[in-house]
């Protein structure tokens, strides 16, 4: 079928294992070993292991607690072991020789005579600043030897791994942008992979869809199509394009919203967009293709005032599908 791809849509999805169920398991001795061997490698990268941490009398555990206590004008010593997760008796010997080096001071909480306050003086600020210019400086130069693609790769996997170990909710802030060079080949590669692992499609879903694309890169009216990029802290996050059906009728195409930036409105935000451009534009219509698999992102297209044309049996992209039209008035 010479349209079918023509649309959508990786909004739509299940539990973490992109099934509806949620996969757990006991890591085995390959895994710890990997992430042994990382935590080696990482250790080293950024020289933990030379003593005191950038060539300053402090080490790492001294230096993180002053970055904690710049964070505030004040801290409670209980709250600042909480946040650091230190033992008392270590943390009292630390702020007892920060006290004698004139980096902080120490005082009984208005509140709560029972209670220890912590607040870095001038000197303490002025030792906080340098430690972050150096720490600052050291990131800057690792990231230098380093191109621009696979930068964002190894920001994306540092964001996968605090997330998943930290069990924190995904970030709320994202942006939409135009594309960029690397953008189209990044729009084709996710929703060849996000399908396959979520929905089991074969390769011809990706060859199609990289077909759509180097027509819409090839054949483009700017004045009446258009293409986003959803970003995440910098992280490709989601996408979709806006191309002209005929004289009236626009048509919404390729909307993928990656798993683990669902739930921040992203989905709901691209439809959006292509909706206010293509009043703009002068289209009369909108329609787009689905597949009634794809139910979060029928759900958004419903709640953007599309509404269900007709369906029919198909089979593409390896299954048996229903394909579905969906439509409505601008």
């Amino acid at each position: 079928m010479s349209e079918l791809a023509a649309d959508d849509l990786g909004t739509a999805g299940g539990g973490s294992a992109g099934d509806g169920t949620t996969r757990t398991g006991t890591a085995g001795d390959a895994a710890v070993a990997a992430v042994r061997a990382f935590n080696r490698f990482y250790t080293n990268m950024i020289g933990l292991l030379r003593g005191k941490y950038l060539d300053t009398p402090y080490s790492l555990t001294e230096a993180r607690i002053l970055f904690e206590l710049a964070q505030r004008d004040a801290s409670e010593v209980t709250d600042l072991r909480r946040t650091v997760d230190i033992d008392a008796g270590y943390l009292s010997r630390i702020l007892a020789r920060f006290s004698s080096d004139g980096l902080v001071t120490r005082q009984r909480s208005a509140a709560d005579g029972r209670r220890q306050v912590i607040s870095l003086t001038g000197h303490g600020g002025s030792v906080v600043a340098g430690l972050d210019a150096g720490s600052a400086a050291q990131t800057r130069d690792m990231l230098a030897a380093v191109h621009d693609d696979d930068r964002h790769r190894l920001l994306d996997a540092m964001r996968v791994i605090t997330d998943l170990l930290s069990g924190s909710p995904p970030p709320r802030g994202y942006l939409l942008r135009a594309p960029q060079p690397g953008d189209m080949g990044w729009v084709v590669q996710r929703n060849g992979a996000l399908y396959a692992e979520e929905f089991g499609w074969d390769a011809s879903y990706e060859a199609l869809v990289a077909r759509i694309v180097a027509d819409y890169v090839d054949r483009r009216d700017p004045e009446c199509e258009a293409a986003w990029i959803a970003e995440v802290d910098g992280t490709r996050a989601g996408c979709v394009f806006c191309v002209r059906e005929n004289a009236s009728t626009a048509r919404l195409r390729l909307l993928l919203v990656e798993p683990w930036a669902r739930g921040l409105g992203i989905g709901a935000r691209l439809v959006e967009e292509v909706l206010r451009f293509a009043r703009r534009a002068g289209y009369s219509d909108i329609t787009l293709w689905t597949n009634d698999v794809l139910v979060d992102a029928r759900r958004i297209y419903q709640r953007a005032g599309f509404t269900l044309e007709d369906e029919s049996r198909h089979h593409s992209f390896g299954h048996d599908l229903v394909g579905q039209n969906w439509s409505r008035r601008l």
